[in-house]
């Protein structure tokens, strides 16, 4: 066999479905992760700093966002560990490896991986669609307070009526009812939506949200690419090669 044709079975043993699942997943993930992380840090400084002025009033806030970036540090370990398994799956079940080592045979275990990883991607993809949905809504906060500004910018030359344009975060939830202030309004808003911190929070949280829309996209490649690995296997299995563990 020359080298020409050997590396051509090489190639030919590449899940390349699986393989671009899994780099979309990487960098998804790492989107969601990285930015998401950096994001709570400086949300939790930007809402001390403009909207509250005692430390009680935002002192869950500071846990809840304590506890996500935990959650952040879990999921990152746990989904590239989980697509590097998927992705030894797609190794596993291409024809052109069956090819290159000899007779395949589809046994019990193999199936059953299969079915799992099929169950596991498909509970995923309804997880991250709801995290890919939560997401949006610091993004929508955002979006809001930038086009508050903006009006605020036009109406700038009557200060009557920028000072009835408000941003509550009490009314996001970000803070207790009873916080004080708790809102930033007329041109103290617009202060804010001047600072480095404000330009920084959207954008990574533009960034995360986009990372979950990957990551999404990932692992519904994921389940067509598992989808059909197991119909191979199955295929296989009815070709009467004895099923073996």
């Amino acid at each position: 066999m020359g080298c020409y044709e050997c590396c051509m079975r090489c190639l030919g043993g590449v899940p390349y479905v699986s393989l671009v699942a899994t780099l979309l997943c990487f960098s998804g993930i790492a989107l969601f992760c990285g930015c998401g992380h950096q994001a709570l840090t400086e949300s939790e400084r930007l809402i001390e700093t403009y909207f509250t002025r005692d430390h009680q009033d935002y002192i869950t806030l500071a846990y809840l966002i304590e506890y996500f970036q935990y959650i952040i540090y879990g999921l990152a370990s746990f989904f590239f560990l989980y697509c590097i398994v998927l992705l030894a799956e797609g190794f596993y079940t291409t024809s052109a490896v069956r090819q290159s080592f000899g007779e395949f045979r589809s046994t019990v275990c193999g199936r059953c991986l299969s079915t799992m990883f099929i169950v596991i991607t498909y509970v995923l993809v309804v997880v991250w669609l709801l995290v890919f949905s939560l997401s949006a809504l610091p993004v929508y906060f955002f979006y809001n307070m930038a086009n508050t500004c903006h009006t605020i910018n036009i109406l700038s030359e009557t200060p009557s009526s920028i000072n009835q344009l408000c941003i509550d975060a009490r009314q996001y939830g970000l803070l207790p009812w009873n916080a004080v202030p708790g809102k930033a309004c007329g041109m103290t808003l617009s202060n804010v939506c001047k600072t480095r911190e404000f330009f920084l929070i959207y954008d990574l949280y533009t960034a995360a949200f986009a990372g979950a829309g990957m990551t999404v996209l990932a692992l519904l490649t994921f389940t067509v690419s598992t989808t059909y690995n197991f119909a191979v296997l199955r295929y296989l299995g009815r070709k009467g090669i004895s099923p073996r563990c």
